[in-house]
């Protein structure tokens, strides 16, 4: 058996503890990504800063931010980690979104969408049928 072979059988090897380590477990997901992002950009500015005091948090941040991404990525509460991911996605829709307002239902705080520069409308909630006013 040749060195190429042992490597090869060494590396299936690894890649199958890998597995078996990360079952049941959440692994990544776009928030994730976006917190590494955070904790590089922490550390980047934090290079370019010579304020000690700055400095200080700013590595604190990236320690603490990427502390979390690994937090996530190992959870085994993956019902959990998808509600975080999924809110995460709402909210870059809605930064997205330039076409429309958002407002809640002041009776049972569904979120409404309605089209933007309309001026004041009266808008229905789709869940609970009540009537409010908001100016878009």
């Amino acid at each position: 058996m040749g060195f190429g072979m042992w490597l090869r059988n060494l590396g299936a090897k690894i890649g199958a503890g890998y597995r078996r380590f990360m079952q049941g477990r959440y692994g990544g997901d776009k928030l994730n990504i976006a917190l590494v992002w955070v904790s590089f950009g922490a550390y980047i500015v934090s290079l370019l800063i010579p304020i000690a005091g700055v400095k200080m948090v700013l590595v604190a941040l990236y320690y603490g931010v990427l502390g979390w991404a690994i937090f996530r990525m190992l959870s085994r509460n993956t019902y959990k980690r998808y509600q975080e991911n999924r809110k995460y996605l709402q909210f870059l829709d809605r930064i997205k979104d330039r076409e429309h307002r958002y407002f809640d239902c002041p009776r049972c705080r569904q979120q409404v969408r309605v089209p933007r520069g309309k001026g004041k409308i009266a808008i229905t909630c789709p869940k609970c049928r009540e009537k409010f006013v908001k100016k878009t």
